[in-house]
């Protein structure tokens, strides 16, 4: 569970720096850089909850 915390934190981390990116520089390819790193995190939470359940049984 704890690299699963890992792979979470540099998901949003790269999430972070891309959707900034987009925002700020009006940059597109970081868009899809970003959009695609939110799939990630979507992917890896789901994931969390899962084992985050199974832990509290």
């Amino acid at each position: 569970m704890k690299t699963l915390v890992e792979n979470i934190k540099a998901a949003f981390s790269e999430f972070e720096k891309n959707a900034e990116a987009q925002v700020v520089k009006g940059n597109k390819a970081a868009g899809a850089r970003a959009r695609k790193a939110a799939l990630a995190l979507m992917k890896d939470l789901k994931e969390f909850r899962k084992a985050s359940i199974e832990a509290a049984k």
